[in-house]
């Protein structure tokens, strides 16, 4: 961390603290349970972690995305569950409410979310649009003055807590020129034709909240439009590059976590009349291990300090999604090994962080389109 500020240094530290202190002895129960705690997501909301890159004006602290990825990445090194409440919260709840809202959205919503007292879902993803989300099949269409929404969106995080307050979804709105026309909305929760289904039954982060939701004629005023009619996949988009600096934090902390755990382990563990760490074979697993932490970091550093500069990043947040996340499964893997039998059991952290960091790599993007956006910018039309 030789590239943090002493003011980026106290944050890391403090919340690194908190992680260790208050999320990291209810991880295994919330994780068993499926139970996203929700005293200590307030906690989180009184550290003013859901403010932190928005400036103060609008009740945040005035920081940056590399204050975001700071405390997103000291989270997700114990727990990738409450990780991503805060990664989703504020990437896709808040920020675009602050990108594209109205005077009259932020002052409604942001004083709220940016104090943990609320959360708010990101509906872009569904059944056939994930990362071809140009394929959007919900549609709205404007009665008098009134969106009315018909369709499905899946895989939707922060949806269904006692705190969501909001969905902002991607809708056809029109066709123009043979293209679908796309534009986002906000849907508040409890709006009638709107469902937000049960839970699913996921491989990992489980005590995240994560819903399918359904709109059957689901009305809401006109004024609930963000943005610009028609700019919604386009304004989305942006959102999605910045959310992967974010993911590429939070895979950053697990592989981190991954690494801590089992040198700690490695020391501890005998094995034929010796430590396992005095072997050769596990010393080359746990330094290719430190390596990809490392690597990791550096790129999502770098990605956060361009955007937090106004310069283009896209390139560099898809370089740190890919880097990170493959760091984290590969971590993950590792470190599994490394404990043999007790990787395999949920009660230690590795095991949650071994099924809880394949999603790294679909989340936000695949792999497979981070790659994409790579070749793209080399020049290499597809």
């Amino acid at each position: 961390m030789d590239d943090l500020s002493e003011e980026e240094l106290e944050l890391a530290a403090m919340v690194r603290d908190f992680a260790e202190t208050v999320i990291a002895p209810q991880s295994y129960e919330a994780d068993r349970t499926h139970t996203l705690p929700m005293d200590v997501v307030a906690q989180m909301g009184q550290l003013g972690l859901f403010g932190l890159p928005f400036p103060e004006e609008h009740g945040g602290q005035g920081g940056d995305y590399m204050a975001l990825g700071i405390a997103i990445e000291a989270i997700g090194r114990v727990d990738q569950s409450l990780a991503i409440t805060l990664e989703a919260g504020v990437s896709l709840g808040a920020m675009p409410i602050y990108r594209f809202g109205t005077e009259a959205q932020k002052s409604e919503f942001l004083p709220d979310l940016l104090a943990g007292r609320a959360l708010a879902g990101f509906g872009l993803t569904e059944p056939e649009a994930g990362s071809d989300a140009g394929a959007t099949r919900t549609t709205a269409r404007l009665e008098g003055e009134e969106w009315v929404i018909d369709g499905s969106k899946q895989f939707i995080t922060n949806s269904g807590t006692p705190i969501t307050r909001f969905v902002t979804v991607t809708a056809v709105t029109g066709v123009e020129g043979g293209r679908k026309e796309i534009s986002t909305i906000i849907v508040p929760n409890g709006t009638p034709g709107f469902t937000v289904e049960a839970p699913y039954d996921k491989v990992g982060w489980n005590a995240s909240d994560t819903h399918p939701l359904t709109f059957a004629g689901a009305r809401v005023p006109a004024g609930n439009l963000l943005g610009e009619r028609g700019t919604g996949f386009r304004s989305f988009l942006s959102i999605l590059d910045e959310g992967r600096i974010a993911i590429a934090a939070l895979a950053t902390g697990a592989a981190e976590g991954c690494l801590e755990a089992a040198v700690e382990y490695a020391k501890s563990r005998t094995v034929f009349g010796s430590a396992l760490s005095t072997r050769q074979n596990a010393q080359f697993t746990l330094a290719r291990m430190r390596a990809r932490v490392h690597t990791a970091r550096l790129a999502w550093h770098h990605a956060a300090r361009l955007r937090d500069s106004g310069r283009a990043f896209a390139e560099q947040a898809a370089i740190a999604k890919l880097v990170a996340g493959e760091a984290a499964m590969d971590n993950a893997r590792d470190a599994t090994q490394i404990f043999g039998g007790n990787g395999f059991m949920n009660e230690f952290p590795v095991a949650r962080h071994y099924r809880d960091s394949k999603i790294l790599e679909i989340g936000e993007g695949t792999t497979e389109v981070q790659l994409l956006v790579i070749a793209r910018s080399l020049g290499l039309a597809g």
